[in-house]
């Protein structure tokens, strides 16, 4: 596996009718495939996250999406990013997305995480616990879906999960990639380290340095070679070749959250949504993307477009111009 260029899609309020709504995922998800993106990812939510839209607004769920992907896409590879532990036993996880590796022809990604969002946990019915129990519960779960990912019938009896010669048949593959996504230092990168083929780094571009430095400790704890363990950063792309009409996109947006970039200092603006955000024509995108993530060791990206990459043209100019960065 390989995740050099992925494109995300978190957001699914296309002024359009719910009709029009999956065409125009297929379309991104056509658009990316065609422009240099390796992987697409949707969010396993069930609810629109605070700071992307109010909670009603549209949410598709992730593995009945990706699936709808698969038959409309030849070579990308399909993933949640990420998949939420809590919202499903780890067998039928590993179920799940093995189904999604046949179905695509061998192009799945495991992308999981903790879970962290206590509104759908309530509203749905799933247990949220506290952080240290999710987080014991991704470690069970890990121990349950890596074997079966591999082919291996899972006995485990365990505080939250228990398995008894649980078998995943059929699968296309024995090496289904693992993907690990978040910014915990400790127990994210923890995990990461001893299941993980590849991390998505969450966090604002400028906490960079010190989440890689951190990782690199998780694996010399565990005895792994770092450069074993893919890396990418998950990052806010508002591009266009009018770059003017972008930072307006990107002032709106951020005027919805209370905030006024012309008002804060540098320090002050490393602690908003802005610091992971990288806005402007092509060339200005590049450049920032080069000099405050790249620079610093990471090999993939992984970009949104909540503001318009469901607009026709709009990925394209995104994995052109983003491609050359990471080949």
């Amino acid at each position: 596996m390989t995740i050099r260029l992925g494109y995300q899609m978190p957001n699914f309020s296309y002024g359009q009718p719910v009709r029009e709504l999956f065409p125009t995922v297929v379309a991104q998800a056509r658009e990316a495939e065609s422009a240099g993106f390796d992987t697409v990812f949707v969010m396993d939510h069930f609810y629109q996250l605070p700071g992307l839209g109010t909670p009603d607004a549209p949410m598709l769920e992730a593995y009945t999406a990706l699936s709808g992907i698969a038959a409309s896409t030849e070579r990308i590879q399909l993933s949640a990013l990420v998949t939420g532990n809590t919202y499903r036993n780890p067998a039928l996880t590993a179920k799940t997305v093995t189904t999604l590796d046949v179905v695509s022809g061998g192009r799945a990604v495991l992308g999981i995480g903790a879970g962290w969002f206590e509104l759908e946990h309530t509203s749905y019915g799933f247990e949220f616990g506290t952080f240290t129990d999710r987080f014991e519960r991704l470690d069970e779960a890990l121990q349950i879906i890596q074997p079966m990912l591999r082919g291996a019938h899972s006995t485990f009896d365990g505080k939250w999960y228990h398995t008894e010669d649980a078998m995943n048949e059929p699968r296309i593959r024995d090496d289904l990639p693992i993907l690990l996504g978040g910014g915990g230092e400790k127990k994210t990168f923890g995990l990461a380290a001893r299941f993980a083929d590849h991390l998505n780094i969450v966090c604002n571009a400028s906490e960079l340095p010190r989440k890689i430095e951190a990782l690199h400790r998780r694996c010399a704890e565990i005895g792994r070679d770092p450069q074993t363990l893919e890396v990418s950063y998950l990052s806010f792309v508002m591009i266009d070749e009018d770059g003017d009409r972008v930072r307006k996109q990107q002032q709106d947006m951020l005027s919805g959250l209370g905030i006024d970039l012309a008002g804060l200092s540098a320090e002050e603006r490393a602690q908003t949504p802005a610091d992971r955000q990288f806005v402007g024509t092509p060339d200005e995108v590049a450049e920032q993307l080069q000099a405050r993530v790249l620079a610093h060791g990471v090999q993939g990206l992984i970009i949104n477009m909540v503001t318009n990459g469901h607009e026709p043209g709009a990925v394209d100019l995104a994995g052109r111009t983003l491609a050359p960065l990471v080949r």
